[in-house]
């Protein structure tokens, strides 16, 4: 059994806006990265995400950017590993597709967790932080609030 999940939200927003809201480091810290981002999402890239649930900045890889389309990220799992020099990372991908109704579907698959308690434990928090991922950026998009302001620190 493989440890992966992917959660789904529907933004009604087009899927340009919405893409960017997630490519853009100055958008994203509005909504997610509670500590800021640096660095705009661009295939080959190496961007920092901080959240002040998980204080310190985070490497993220960017694998692959397909305009309004898909973003693919690797990055640290929360597991340790045997070797201290060693580390595990996740894939993460994040699929955009426009619906007819002028509304985005956003999905957010991620994959990688070592087969153990330790592993699942640690991809069991990161389904929970995409789906608040998420919902954030739904009301952030469509309403303007920041539901993370305050909610960690």
């Amino acid at each position: 059994m493989d440890l992966k999940f992917s959660v789904a939200g529907r933004i009604a927003k087009p899927v340009g806006e919405v893409f960017e809201a997630v490519v853009n480091p100055d958008h994203l810290s509005h909504f997610f990265t509670t500590g800021g981002a640096k660095g705009r999402l661009e295939t080959g890239a190496v961007v920092t995400w901080d959240f002040h649930d998980f204080p310190g900045a985070f490497p993220v890889h960017v694998v692959e950017v397909e305009t309004d389309r898909r973003i693919v990220l690797r990055w640290g799992s929360a597991e340790t590993t045997p070797d201290p020099a060693a580390s595990r990372e996740t894939t993460v991908t994040m699929t955009f597709e426009p619906l007819e109704d002028g509304r985005t579907l956003v999905r957010i698959s991620e994959q990688g967790w070592s087969r153990t308690q330790e592993g699942l434990k640690a991809s069991y928090g990161n389904c929970e932080g995409w789906t608040g991922m998420l919902c954030a950026m739904k009301v952030w998009l469509e309403h303007g609030f920041n539901l993370r302001e305050g909610f960690y620190k």
